[in-house]
């Protein structure tokens, strides 16, 4: 087991297990909740609803609701009748909301979590590769909106997050593959330790070694960690772990979402790098390391179908654009990124030309 205490202003423990035994210790550590309810989709329920149900059970009554997986239920359409179901059940500022899943799960029930009767706590079982080192962590929840991709939502932190690696074998390997995008891109931005270990321990990582999967999880989760800590509700430095996200995001809602997010994420990483080198910022040999990691983590498929032109005009709706401007995270070297606000529209049609050409 490996522990992280996350110490921002509202401080909370993230917790590296194997299994879900310490789950009601770790959770009476943080709250002495009145009753639970247990948000989880149709995906995981079938897997892990009753087993975190049995490891809960005798700290509070426990309730639970199900919403279709996928990112298509991440709307208020989803949220309004689980907000029906709160108040059915008397929930009220003491009840816990456990969010059981992956990042869609975490998203929904944390800005749930964070709007129901102004805020009521939640822990945070992350079950996917892209949740347990990215989303689970630094208070980001909401949904999508009109299909413009987390348009609403808040900051709002986990009071726990419960890590059980093991349930990354019940996962899709297209799914876990999605996932190690974003522990690459930590990688990217500020470890180069971390670039090292994933390119040493590749065949272990990519086997599922629950060992191996422990020391990269821990090593990614520190960099969000220290990242969110300095910038909790994205002022500055916390924008640098959107590499590779604005084109990424992009790319996955002129999709419909067909392409995964991390392999979005993947394509952005490396056209954000190929803008980098084409301004001088970075050598080349820097865009290829880039390029040729996502390779060996297989989140490099061809492009196919895909209007370049939209997703160039999506990236006018980016969540973070402030005064006019889309900021971007661009590369100078591994570990070492900056933000820059005038990357032009045909940088990054040629970005993607670039990556479409290129990526097969």
């Amino acid at each position: 087991m490996k522990r992280l205490e996350k110490t921002s202003t509202r401080p909370y423990p993230i917790v590296l297990t194997f299994d879900f035994e310490g789950l009601a210790d770790a959770v009476l550590e943080v709250t002495r909740p009145s009753c639970i309810m247990i948000i989880t989709d149709s995906h995981v329920a079938p897997l892990y609803l009753e087993q975190v149900c049995e490891k809960l059970k005798g700290i509070a009554p426990i309730y639970s609701t199900v919403f279709e997986a996928g990112e298509q239920s991440k709307h208020l359409g989803t949220v309004t009748p689980i907000y029906d179901t709160f108040i059915e059940y008397q929930m009220d500022r003491s009840s816990l909301i456990v969010a059981l899943g992956g990042g869609v799960v975490g998203d929904l029930a944390g800005f749930i979590a964070s709007s129901y009767m102004r805020g009521i706590p939640f822990v945070q079982i992350p079950t996917t590769v892209v949740s347990q080192n990215d989303s689970s962590m630094g208070g980001k929840v909401g949904v999508d909106y009109l299909m413009h991709k987390n348009m609403i939502g808040a900051f709002y932190q986990p009071s726990l997050v419960y890590t059980n690696l093991a349930t990354l074998k019940t996962l899709p390997e297209r799914e876990v593959l999605s996932g190690l995008a974003e522990v690459l891109k930590h990688a990217f931005i500020k470890n180069k330790a971390l670039y090292d270990y994933l390119l040493e321990k590749r065949d272990k990582i990519l086997a599922q070694d629950l060992e191996a999967l422990e020391e990269m999880t821990y090593a990614s989760c520190l960099v969000k960690c220290r990242v969110v800590e300095a910038d909790t509700r994205e002022m500055g430095l916390r924008k640098i772990l959107n590499f590779g996200h604005t084109l990424g995001h992009a790319l996955e809602t002129v999709s419909n979402f067909t392409i995964l997010h991390g392999e979005c994420v993947a394509y952005g990483m490396v056209m954000a790098a190929w803008i980098s080198f084409k301004r001088g910022l970075c050598t080349q040999t820097t865009l290829e390391t880039i390029k040729s990691l996502c390779d060996d983590y297989h989140l490099l498929q061809p492009l196919q179908n895909i209007e370049l032109d939209k997703v160039v005009a999506h990236v006018v709706f980016d969540k973070k654009k402030s005064y006019g401007q889309v900021p971007f995270i661009l590369i100078y070297d591994i570990g070492q990124v900056d933000i820059i606000k005038d990357v032009t529209e045909d940088e990054m049609r040629q970005a993607l030309i670039y990556t479409q050409e290129t990526c097969q």
